[in-house]
């Protein structure tokens, strides 16, 4: 991280990111114009996206609306507000408090429990009594406060909970839990609210280092793989847009949703057609599955209650992106609302993903083969024990996709347990004293999709067998229905593996050449249901995870499918509100929200450099081409 000195490039188009010298603007104008105290925080200072019509009028050229959207926590008051600020006239046009919600955590809340806790002789007394006296040596890892108990709920003070490792000699410290111990600060106070300690647990003091020099033996070295372009790369990048084989879009980093696309639009020849107006990661959450009450709070909202798109890292060529990648920078903004420069924070680069299509012809001894390139944006992010990476992949047929990639260090509980039990049902031993809890990883995207336009309805594909009868006497036939989901509380969704369900989009303002309306398929990858059951605390703070599909009309403050402030939120916020008036969504403006999930079920081995797995989906042109728009490469 550092701060910037420089002048950024100039704004040539509404969607261009803030620059440093706007996000100094913005601060300045509400200091100017409201007095904050000392302990004022920015846990957000964003671009306030203009009005949506406007953005598809722009000429370059022509004059535009420039605003900055920030939120503002008066941590002594405990009260939040939310300002946008007029870049152009400098001045702050909108102010106003939202009662009742706790924003993001911020670093400087994290510092101010520590020193709370490691203070508190309580806590002093649970580190002694497992034989730790150099309190130096304990690592804490701060967490939103997840589920609360009545009593947490009824004061509606801002907290944090507190889970403790031990350093030891090792600097990976995920591998020696202290468990039984969690601490629970008020941090508008600044006091110690409830510190559990219900439990002696030993904990792993062996070495859990993964670096070079702490491994014993090292695998052989592969000979040298070396990717390069001799004449450079195929794709073109001018401020946040970027070109590349008919694609053309833009893209930006956000402090919560992290890396973000907009106007995502496809050149078939003849005509620059629109596909998606604005794709974002919307929310996240990780439930765990342990019963016990020092766990059964921890359910990770990572997108809101943390801003992920600030804990994103700097990548490095030929690590996380290949050689052949460009490094992009990202402007952000601290706590204190100052301007910072995280370099190589989004990566970009092309890369061979095998046969594009083929057919050999026996006749002729014929074989027409062409290899398929991909481009790939990539972010990566570490929240704390656990690395993700969002990956938006451009194909050549037209096919936009979405990979995230999982891993990192598995968030272990400590046990006395040497060996496997068979009533470890909540999980796996992966080391001696040290536990993996059955957990899952949800991830919502929110799709304003434009498909040719936007007068846009959603179809449900749902395949079944016929019975024999005297149509089908030998019980062949395969039959599918398209059904339209008309409205937004009829088109909560779920995936069904016994009628190959799959949802298109399509504009039947438009038609293609057959007569039938253009359309994207929304084509799932693997995917899990939500475990939590009908009741259960998380489920009613996480509905947004309870099915793999929701459909909204497009409203520009619709944004997050967990709420706004999902940080001690109260239930049904998000996306049962957003379908609450049950809008049409026949020949409209629509979003569609995917949820996909990954079921984690630690194994052995597991603990650190967990290797990665992957979930994703695609959106794959459906009616959109007159034929396969790669179908002309040269060989």
């Amino acid at each position: 991280m550092e701060k910037l000195t420089a002048q950024q490039p100039s704004i040539s188009h509404p969607l261009s990111s803030l620059t440093e010298a706007e996000i100094n603007t913005a601060v300045s104008a509400i200091k100017s114009e409201k007095t904050l105290s000392e302990m004022a925080a920015f846990p957000l200072i964003a671009l306030q996206e203009p009005d949506k019509e406007e953005v598809l009028k722009f000429t370059p050229g022509k004059a535009f609306q420039r605003k900055a959207f920030l939120v503002i926590y008066e941590r002594s008051l405990n009260k939040t507000y939310e300002g946008i600020v007029d870049l152009r006239s400098k001045t702050l046009s909108s102010w106003k408090e939202i009662p009742s919600v706790q924003p993001a955590l911020v670093s400087s809340e994290y510092e101010l429990a520590t020193q709370v806790v490691k203070a508190d002789s309580r806590w002093q007394k649970a580190m002694q009594r497992r034989g730790i006296t150099d309190f130096d040596q304990v690592k804490i890892s701060w967490w939103a406060p997840g589920i609360l108990s009545q009593k947490e709920e009824a004061t509606g003070n801002r907290l944090c909970r507190g889970l403790f490792y031990y350093k030891g000699k090792g600097w990976n410290y995920y591998g020696s839990p202290i468990e039984g111990v969690v601490a629970t600060v008020n941090l508008n106070t600044g006091k110690v609210a409830s510190l559990v300690d219900s439990k002696n647990v030993p904990f792993s003091k062996e070495n859990w280092n993964y670096d070079v020099k702490s491994l014993d033996k090292l695998l052989s070295p592969l000979k040298v793989l070396k990717i390069f372009q001799p004449n450079g790369q195929s794709f073109q990048i001018q401020d946040n847009e970027i070109s590349w084989q008919g694609w053309k879009f833009r893209y930006s980093m956000h402090p919560r949703n992290g890396l973000m696309l907009y106007q995502v639009a496809y050149n078939d020849g003849e005509n620059i057609r629109p596909v998606l107006y604005r794709a974002s990661l919307s929310e996240m959450v990780v439930p765990y599955g342990d019963p016990e009450p020092n766990w059964s709070f921890r359910n990770a909202f990572d997108v809101g209650e943390y801003n992920l798109g600030v804990l994103a890292n700097t990548m490095e060529l030929g690590k996380e992106i290949p050689e052949n990648g460009v490094l992009l920078n990202a402007v952000f903004a601290n706590e204190q609302g100052e301007p910072y420069k995280i370099p190589g924070v989004i990566g970009i680069y092309e890369r061979d993903r095998g046969m594009l299509w083929k057919h050999y012809e026996y006749n002729t001894q014929r074989n027409d083969v062409r290899r398929s390139r991909e481009l790939v944006m990539k972010m990566t992010v570490a929240i704390d024990n656990y690395d993700y990476s969002i990956n938006w992949i451009f194909h050549q047929d037209g096919t936009l996709e979405v990979q995230n990639e999982l891993t990192g260090i598995v968030l272990a509980q400590g046990t006395a347990a040497q060996k496997q039990s068979e009533d470890d049902s909540y999980g796996r031993l992966i080391a001696k004293n040290i536990f993996g809890v059955n957990h899952q990883h949800f991830f919502n995207y929110r799709l304003d999709l434009d498909v040719d336009g936007q007068a846009n309805s959603v179809m449900e594909m749902n395949v079944k067998a016929l019975p024999m009868d005297e149509k089908n006497p030998l019980g062949n036939a395969i039959a599918v229905t398209e059904t339209p989901l008309a409205k937004e509380t009829v088109a909560v969704r779920d995936l069904d593996m016994k009628s190959s369900r799959q949802w298109m989009i399509v504009n039947a303002d438009k038609k293609n050449a057959l007569g039938a309306a253009p359309g994207y398929m929304l084509m799932s990858g693997g995917n899990s249901m939500f475990f939590p059951v009908e009741g259960s605390k998380i489920r009613q703070r996480a509905e947004f995870a309870t099915h793999h599909l929701w459909v909204t009309k497009y409203k520009p403050a619709e944004l997050y499918a967990g709420g706004d402030y999902p940080n001690q939120t109260q239930p049904g916020q998000g996306l049962p509100k957003y379908i609450a008036d049950d809008e049409s969504l026949l020949g409209e403006d629509i979003i569609l929200w995917y949820t996909m999930g990954v079921t984690h079920i630690p194994r052995s081995g597991g603990l650190a450099g967990d290797a990665c797995s992957q979930s994703g989906f695609q959106l794959i042109p459906r009616g959109f081409f007159s034929r396969n728009p790669a179908i002309n490469l040269p060989e």
